[in-house]
């Protein structure tokens, strides 16, 4: 059900009316111009929220990356939460979690062939990655969690919507989780509903769709999560996510927003999990691998370990796991899907968009290469934009 995640607190609302006027002024001061945003001549696609972590967007950022990176050199900007660094960090083959964060390194890793960057300021960020001396030949730059920095205007934001945390039942922080108003939908051009369950019928989307309430202007789309295999996490075989038994226990290791919607969708596979959920973006101590291991050795056989992508990413190369636990410890991938066949749709989206706003001289062709050799009057005809080959 829609907003089942939700839970209010209301004896805090009075500091939420305060936080909301805080937020409101700022955004007035963007809308009429005292606080700039400056827009950019590369492709810009912010990918954001307004609810507080737990929406999906790294998953969705990783999708946008699969769609480019085929066609044009993709750089992703992110804050890099919970980074040791300062400033301006480009990852390379020696980064790691403490230097870029979390969920930088999970994409990094995943795809080597990409730029991923951190930077506090955006602004400061997209000037380096535009910079061939560091980044060459950027085509395309995608920003992670970036919906709330309103100093860059993208050419495309889209805003995440968890299904189970609709913006529209929530409330502002601190009573809720709202970052600010469901009002600020308004700046996206794409919103997705992320996080829905495979099972809604044609009435659910009409409902869904009438209480967005977005403009006409507006896409509206919906998303569910995919699960890929089962990864070893410290060598061995993996394993489909089908051959887990009825019968056997599964420890839940989580450091994320919410992990309510990862034991609903192991629960068709087996009902006996445990989970051992920690703060999101949790950098685990000694003290937390003793738990984890003591947990772990408590649980009857067969028993496995599952964690996510961006907890991995914190683990990994740390020592403090029990040989059982590196023995039986799983990686499970997370991908999205949309839903009533909406990919097409979305895909043309970026991939136009991308096309039309390029500086690269091989993605946006120029106007004379694609006249008709016996045109010989001048104007602004369409013209073909192929991306290029990497």
């Amino acid at each position: 059900m829609e907003g089942d995640f939700i839970k209010i607190n209301k004896w805090l609302l009075p500091f939420s009316w305060i936080y909301g006027l805080v937020v409101w002024l700022r955004n007035q001061l963007f809308d009429i111009g005292v606080l700039k945003s400056k827009a950019y001549d590369i492709p810009i696609i912010s990918v954001g929220n307004i609810t507080v972590g737990g929406s999906g967007k790294t998953p969705h950022v990783e999708y946008l990356v699969r769609l480019l990176k085929k066609h044009a050199k993709v750089a992703v900007l992110s804050r890099g939460y919970k980074r040791k660094s300062k400033g301006f960090v480009l990852a390379d083959d020696s980064s790691d979690a403490t230097d870029i964060g979390d969920e930088p390194y999970q994409m990094k890793r995943k795809f080597p062939d990409i730029y991923v960057a951190v930077d506090k300021n955006r602004r400061n960020g997209i000037e380096k990655l535009t910079d061939n001396s560091i980044a060459n030949n950027t085509d395309v730059i995608i920003l992670d969690d970036a919906f709330q920095h309103r100093y860059v205007k993208p050419g495309i934001n889209i805003l995440l919507v968890d299904y189970h945390r609709l913006i529209i039942y929530d409330k502002l922080l601190p009573a809720g989780r709202l970052r600010e108003s469901k009002d600020g939908k308004i700046r996206a051009d794409i919103v997705i509903v992320t996080k829905c369950p495979t099972e809604l019928k044609p009435m659910d989307y009409r409902v869904l769709t009438k209480a967005m309430n977005l403009y006409p202007y507006q896409s509206l789309l919906f998303s569910t999560l995919q699960y890929g295999d089962l990864l070893p996490m410290f060598g061995g075989e993996q394993r489909q996510l089908n051959t887990l038994k009825s019968d056997e226990n599964v420890l839940l290791l989580t450091g994320i927003a919410s992990p309510k919607q990862m034991i609903l969708d192991l629960q068709p596979y087996t009902k006996n999990i445990t989970s051992l959920s920690f703060g999101d973006h949790h950098r685990f101590t000694h003290k937390d691998y003793e738990r984890i291991n003591n947990t772990f050795e408590s649980m009857p056989s067969p028993k496995v370990l599952i964690t996510t992508e961006k907890d991995a990413a914190r683990i990994f190369g740390s020592e403090g796991l029990s040989e059982n636990v590196r023995r039986n410890m799983y990686v499970l991938p997370i991908e999205i899907k949309f839903m009533l066949e909406q990919e097409e749709l979305f895909n043309q989206k970026i991939i136009s968009y991308v096309q039309k706003n390029s500086r690269n001289s091989i993605l946006a062709k120029a106007k004379d290469d694609n006249k008709p050799k016996n045109c010989n009057h001048t104007g602004n005809g369409a013209r073909t934009i192929s991306f290029r080959n990497n």
